[in-house]
């Protein structure tokens, strides 16, 4: 019956790291507007923030809300993105570009507590040649609110408050998350590894009883 013990107490040990599995699978992460560019029909994480990024005429901006861990986990602006569209009663003007921004508030499920997400807009705005995205935001979706190291915190008066505060981010993502980079984006392997462990030890525990039994006979 040692060996049986032995291997019990093995079981219990896996049954312990499988439940520290699943207390990091609540992760953290930060609730904030995100930055992205349109290229090729698709939305790329911004590689500048949007007080130095300088887009050219005919550009698609887009700002999503959202609780994310890391730009790699970044919910991207949802619906169609069509500069056509969205500038089509802006016409060009010498000495100017015109900008199209998608502008998606995020989910209830992302808003901070007691706010609403507004609805997802877009917008075109037309500003001098040498502007930065964030004088095309200012021209179209004020009012803006950004802290003291300049990171933008609010558009459209949205949120009313708050800024990349650490938030939990265990919910499930929405139908249009999509990943912005990277090799990640399945879900955590920390439960499937801790659940074959216990099969495998439960599974020895079984061995070594019948063994030593088989034995003794």
């Amino acid at each position: 019956m040692t060996a049986v013990r032995r291997a019990a107490g093995l079981l219990c040990a896996a049954l312990a790291l499988l439940a520290g599995a699943a207390g990091q699978a609540q992760a953290t992460g930060y609730r904030y507007w995100s930055f992205w560019e349109r290229e090729g029909g698709h939305w790329t994480y911004a590689t500048q923030g949007p007080s130095t990024a300088r887009p050219d005429d005919g550009a698609v901006q887009g700002f999503r809300f959202a609780v994310s861990e890391d730009s790699a986990d970044a919910s991207r602006p949802r619906g169609a993105a069509d500069f056509g569209t969205i500038c089509a009663g802006t016409p060009a003007k010498s000495g100017t570009k015109r900008v199209a921004l998608v502008l998606d508030f995020g989910t209830a499920s992302d808003a901070p507590s007691g706010e609403t997400p507004p609805a997802r807009r877009t917008m075109c705005a037309r500003v001098p040649a040498d502007a930065a995205t964030a004088d095309a935001l200012a021209a179209v979706a004020p009012p803006l609110r950004y802290d003291t190291n300049a990171l933008l915190c609010a558009i459209s008066g949205y949120p009313q408050k708050g800024c990349g505060e650490q938030v939990a981010s265990g919910r499930k993502p929405d139908a249009h998350k999509e990943k912005s980079g990277g090799s990640g984006g399945g879900p955590s392997l920390g439960l499937p590894i801790g659940a074959g462990a216990v099969a495998v030890l439960a599974g020895a525990a079984v061995w070594q009883y019948r063994r030593r039994r088989d034995d003794s006979v």
